[in-house]
């Protein structure tokens, strides 16, 4: 399928518009049991992701994803080598169908994981094991209780970081977490200064201010214990330089070196996922066409926010696969 890029690009002028992809990969909140199912039913090359998954843990992590029940896949230490299995196995079948290859590649908080085996830097199976490991780490890090995330919808990032600042500086931790799109920013940290924020979102402008159901305050200052035990866990495995540059959460810019790749890892854990910005400097680039590979849609939909004029492709199941090659290939 030589024409699949030029078709991926073309302008629809009749002349081609040579533009950039970039594959994005969703992070937790996008699971949902039985993801990817239908990859491992018809597509012997996804069946074996899963089946690396499962001996790579020493359990069936297939049967939590397939079967469920969703309390149980929703606990952030099978959460996040689910996720990473399921885009895995869906990049798998686009690979065995399709010669489309990404310029560059991101992922969104875990997502980041499948980006970084998607460009060769760590191997699938050493990453199923780091992020069952990342997950324990993460809901072991804070006592239960103690610490909150919370939505905010509508005003200024500028604004909500004063007063995140002004909160922190009174004695309760609060912080940024994901800037992931004009109007949506989470904010983590501590259950005193998350509520604060909820009390004063006014203030800055925001319409909500929505508390979340997560097991603790990631990506913020009180995940360092998490951070720590990582560090010793991604010093135990092989990471080579990605063979296609992986736009770093931490950064939002490219990171190749293997190095890089590993300290950024270890950051990530207590520092904002900037997805805003990443997708901002991919159009820097020239990335005109994205395509979502993995459950769910989340990815797809705040891209749309940030730039309503590329191409978005939401690769997460067999049929938008075939659906998308057939498309590409005409």
């Amino acid at each position: 399928m030589g024409s699949d890029r030029a078709h991926l690009v073309n302008d629809g002028t009749g002349g081609m518009n040579v533009g950039k992809i970039a594959f994005v990969f969703p992070g937790q909140g996008a699971q949902t049991v039985g993801m990817a199912k239908d990859a491992y039913e018809q597509y012997a090359s996804a069946r074996k992701v899963f089946e690396l998954a499962d001996e790579s843990l020493g359990c069936s992590l297939t049967e939590i994803i397939f079967d469920g029940p969703d309390t149980e896949l929703k606990k952030t230490y099978n959460t996040q080598p689910a996720l990473l299995t399921a885009s895995i196995a869906l990049l798998a079948v686009l690979q065995e169908k399709s010669d489309v290859r990404a310029d560059f590649v991101a992922g969104h908080s875990l997502g980041e994981y499948s980006a970084l085996v998607a460009a060769g830097a760590i191997s699938f199976a050493d990453a199923v094991k780091t992020v069952r490991a990342r997950g324990q780490y993460m809901e072991q890090a804070v006592p239960s209780g103690l610490g909150a995330m919370a939505a905010v919808l509508g005003g200024e990032r500028d604004a909500l970081q004063s007063l995140c600042d002004e909160i922190t500086s009174a004695g309760s931790l609060v912080q940024p977490a994901n800037i992931n799109c004009p109007g949506q920013i989470v904010i983590s940290g501590t259950e005193q200064g998350v509520q604060a924020v909820v009390e004063r979102g006014k203030e800055i402008g925001a319409k909500r201010v929505l508390k979340l159901e997560v097991s603790g305050p990631f990506h913020s200052a009180l995940m360092a214990p998490a951070a720590a035990q990582l560090k010793q866990t991604l010093e135990g495995i092989q990471i080579n330089d990605a063979t296609i540059p992986v736009v770093a959460n931490v950064t939002a810019q490219v990171a190749q070196n293997a190095d890089q790749i590993r300290e950024l890892l270890v950051e990530q854990v207590c520092s904002s996922v900037l997805w805003d910005d990443s997708v901002r400097w991919l159009l820097a680039q020239g990335v005109d066409t994205f395509i979502e590979i993995g459950s769910g849609n989340v990815l797809s939909g705040l891209i749309k926010k940030i730039d309503g004029t590329v191409r978005i492709h939401t690769l997460n199941s067999v049929a938008a696969i075939e659906s998308f090659v057939n498309e590409v290939a005409v």
